[in-house]
């Protein structure tokens, strides 16, 4: 029998109870045909608060915990999480000069681990995600990231567009990371307040971010493949971020 993870609650009532607490869920995981009242009170709820949902076989839920899941195992996040316009003012009041990281709709969990770890040593001053489609914020996450995401402000939006849009208006430089790009990054000054996004592997970023970014940067390639790992790219692009503020 696997022992309960800590981020992790199952059960109909105690899935509920989470959620009325306000706190941080992931994603649910439900049992394919799963009926009774209770659990139609419960999926009122999840609708409402619009929490990722994933239908999946009994024999799913089992092979995460053997207790008595009654078809319901939800995720939740290992770490507190913030909000950016709140976060923002602090960076700026501390005297800080902003570096923020956008990532948009990466969803691999050491990916994301990796890019914090790197994150945080080369001191950015938060992570932005989207609240969907976005890695899980789990113990994974956590152990990847060397413990940098106990560190690193991590900040979730609905709207990724509206937030980095904030950014702007708070005076900061967006710069997308894109191979459609035509500017190398190092002809760029990352010594201003600077928000960088990177994408997806999938798909990159986002076409609606694409258009309202004050810049679109890529790294220079010489390889058949043409394209690197995003944890890798980001690494690249913090790194030339860290050469320019200390030089």
């Amino acid at each position: 029998m696997k022992e309960k993870r800590p981020n992790m609650v199952f059960g109909i009532r105690p899935v509920m109870e989470a959620i009325s607490a306000g706190k941080e869920i992931d994603k649910i995981l439900v049992q394919r045909g799963l009926r009774g009242e209770n659990y139609n009170e419960l999926l009122q709820l999840i609708r409402e608060m619009k929490i990722l949902t994933q239908m999946v076989p009994i024999e799913k839920l089992n092979s995460i915990t053997r207790a008595n899941h009654q078809g319901i195992i939800a995720f939740t996040t290992a770490i507190d999480t913030a909000n950016i316009e709140n976060v923002l003012p602090g960076i700026f009041e501390s005297g800080k000069n902003p570096l923020i990281l956008v990532l948009d709709r990466l969803t691999d969990v050491r990916n994301f681990g990796a890019i914090a770890r790197t994150a945080e040593c080369c001191g950015v001053d938060a992570i932005l995600v989207p609240e969907k489609e976005s890695a899980a914020l789990n113990a994974d996450a956590v152990k990847t990231s060397a413990g940098a995401l106990m560190k690193i402000p991590v900040c979730r939006t609905k709207n990724l567009k509206d937030s980095v849009s904030f950014l702007q208006k708070s005076g900061l430089k967006v710069f997308a990371c894109t191979e459609k790009a035509t500017d190398y990054y190092y002809k760029e000054n990352f010594d201003l307040p600077t928000a960088i996004i990177m994408g997806s592997e999938e798909t990159g970023i986002a076409n609606d971010l694409l258009r309202i970014a004050d810049s679109m940067v890529k790294i220079p390639m010489l390889g058949e493949i043409g394209s690197l790992n995003v944890s890798v790219a980001t690494g690249i692009i913090l790194a030339e971020a860290v050469k320019q503020r200390i030089g």
